[in-house]
């Protein structure tokens, strides 16, 4: 019966999917193509040490995107997610936002700027933040390594 609260609570396993997936992917990435992902794009932004903090996050991403996947230490393993997710908002978006740099982070040449142009650049890392949220508050779910632990269904 699709609603019914197991059917529901089972549904987390959807918003870990795409929370680890797309965070284990990013992490990746930034070693596979560091000039363009990685320390390249952390120096572009004006992230002080690029070279120690492109390789840092991609290694968190891979990390916790993986404990995510597979539903283990989730609660915890979202935290420094949700910290990535922060910073790339303050660094990267924050400047579409008011149209100017600030904080030393650089504005990047968009055909415009203000709070649509910011809704717009910050749709993914948005959904991000909030999905990596809503897995703090309420666990991996029922279908997770943690539940195995637990020895029941959460």
């Amino acid at each position: 019966m699709v609603g019914a609260p197991n059917t529901v609570r089972g549904a987390v396993v959807l918003i870990r999917l795409m929370v680890g997936g797309i965070f284990l992917s990013e992490g990746i990435q930034k070693y596979l193509d560091p000039a363009l992902r990685g320390a390249g794009r952390f120096a572009r932004i004006g992230i002080p040490s690029p070279e120690f903090w492109g390789p840092a996050v991609g290694t968190v991403e891979i990390v916790a995107g993986a404990l995510v996947l597979v539903g283990l230490f989730t609660r915890i393993a979202v935290l420094p997610l949700v910290a990535i997710m922060l910073g790339a908002l303050l660094t990267t978006k924050l400047p579409v936002l008011l149209g100017e740099p600030i904080f030393g982070f650089e504005l990047r040449t968009l055909p415009s700027y203000g709070f649509f142009a910011w809704m717009h650049e910050s749709r993914t890392d948005l959904a991000m933040l909030l999905g990596s949220l809503y897995l703090f508050f309420v666990g991996a779910g029922p279908w997770s390594i943690d539940a195995k632990i637990q020895g029941r269904r959460v």
